[in-house]
């Protein structure tokens, strides 16, 4: 269901106090099934899909993808956020104390994916910026651990690596790279 759906079936000054919105991070991959498992269950999530092209075993094909990996986004009470945990597919519940903003930023999400036409691009990846330490996650180069030097081009980044006590650059597309703490 869309987040608009979701806003006419219950106007913002009719809702309950319990009705909130929780974000919750899944399990490796589970993100669409979870969704679907709620929607089963008459909870109302949201998992904002993009399509993009891979090739498997030297075909092209279009595959949807999260556009924030390993993230739903659940409306609805605490009751809700327990059967979602109770699915075994939920990493962990991060509490959302801002609800207008996230309300506001989740419609945008929507209505960009809704509104943008098919040669626009969104890349599902973390947010990524100067100073944070980064690993590979795929790729020829996956394992390789660094820190983002610099933002150049819009879809690129620098990725600094220590190599004997010095540094040296390279170009790594920022859909392969995951922050780490370390």
């Amino acid at each position: 269901m869309s987040l608009e759906e979701q806003a006419q079936t219950a106007p913002p000054q009719e809702l309950p106090e319990t009705m909130r919105w929780h974000v919750l991070q899944t399990r490796s991959r589970q993100e669409k099934a979870l969704a679907e498992g709620l929607e089963a269950r008459g909870i109302k999530c949201f998992l904002p899909l993009v399509r993009v092209g891979r090739v498997y075993g030297g075909r092209k094909a279009q595959v949807e993808l999260p556009l924030f990996p390993g993230y739903l986004f659940l409306h609805g009470t605490l009751e809700n956020v327990y059967a979602a945990d109770r699915t075994k597919r939920v990493a962990k519940v991060i509490p959302v104390f801002d609800q207008a903003r996230i309300a506001e930023e989740l419609k945008s999400v929507e209505l960009a994916l809704k509104e943008a036409p098919q040669t626009s691009r969104f890349d599902p990846f973390p947010y990524l910026k100067q100073g944070i330490r980064v690993e590979v996650i795929s790729g020829p180069m996956r394992g390789v651990r660094g820190v983002i030097e610099d933002r150049r081009k819009r879809d690129r980044l620098i990725l600094q690596v220590n190599v004997l006590g010095q540094a040296t650059s390279l170009e790594v597309d920022s859909a392969l790279l995951m922050p780490i703490g370390d």
